[in-house]
């Protein structure tokens, strides 16, 4: 049987890389992914029907998760056409690397409000109906860098060391409620950001991690289904890091 039976799942930043992976996984394992984007319509609708085909039901919903009443209006619309919310992935992010000394405002404001504000407001929207089913599980995806810093990503590290301060503090708010929050901390994951890297570049940081490997996609999404579903109901509040040893 499906561990994600008829769950319904939103997954913000689904429509490459690590959050396609995930979304992928989800519908693999019978979950209902209302998934998010922020600019191509066409790739949206081109994971909306790989979805489907895998079996499961699938929407995209344009929406950023960087602003308050986006995020509330995903989520009054996700329960308005599957009923409620039970799963949470907040994957969305971005980067915007420049040492301190050259980094702008903006540079850093922009990544706080991409990857941690977010996950702020869409926890902040779904709590209501989790509550209401007094159930739920969130996932907030970091990464390493917010566990290690890394020179010229102080506005990156920021924002993920942030993130896992929350998921902390949420597990603790709403435990009581049987409303479950974690975090993952990915290390180098191979995606279409990293395939433009050079590959010297990659080679060396690959000869650092322990398993002599980057990372799939999949590594994330197979933890992500772990922790969506009810093989976890007793974990709550942790960071985990998937990283090959990188971090350690």
């Amino acid at each position: 049987m499906s561990v994600l039976q008829g769950k319904v799942a939103i997954v913000t930043g689904a429509s490459r890389g690590i959050g396609r992976a995930i979304a992928k996984k989800f519908a693999e394992n019978g979950a209902i992914v209302a998934f998010t984007y922020l600019s191509s319509e066409e790739k949206a609708r081109q994971l909306e029907d790989e979805l489907n085909a895998l079996g499961g039901i699938a929407k995209g919903y344009k929406s950023d998760a960087a602003n308050f009443a986006a995020a509330e209006q995903l989520v009054n619309d996700v329960v308005a056409q599957f009923g409620t919310v039970d799963i949470v992935i907040n994957n969305a992010g971005i980067t915007r690397d420049n040492l301190l000394m050259r980094m702008t405002e903006q540079q850093f404001d922009e990544v706080i409000n991409a990857n941690l504000k977010s996950i702020f407001n869409l926890t902040k929207a779904v709590t209501k109906p989790m509550l209401k089913a007094k159930k739920g599980s969130i996932v907030n995806i970091g990464s390493v860098v917010g566990v290690n810093g890394n020179a010229g990503q102080a506005n990156y590290a920021a924002s993920k060391a942030g993130a896992y301060g929350f998921t902390k503090s949420i597990a603790k708010e709403l435990g009581s409620r049987n409303i479950r929050c974690n975090a993952i901390a990915p290390g180098f994951i191979k995606t279409e950001m990293t395939e433009v890297l050079d590959p010297k570049v990659v080679e060396g940081w690959v000869a650092g991690i322990p398993l002599k490997r980057a990372g799939e996609g999949d590594d994330i999404a197979e933890l992500c289904v772990f922790l969506a579903s009810d093989k976890s109901t007793y974990i709550t509040g942790q960071v985990i890091n998937v990283c090959g040893g990188m971090s350690m």
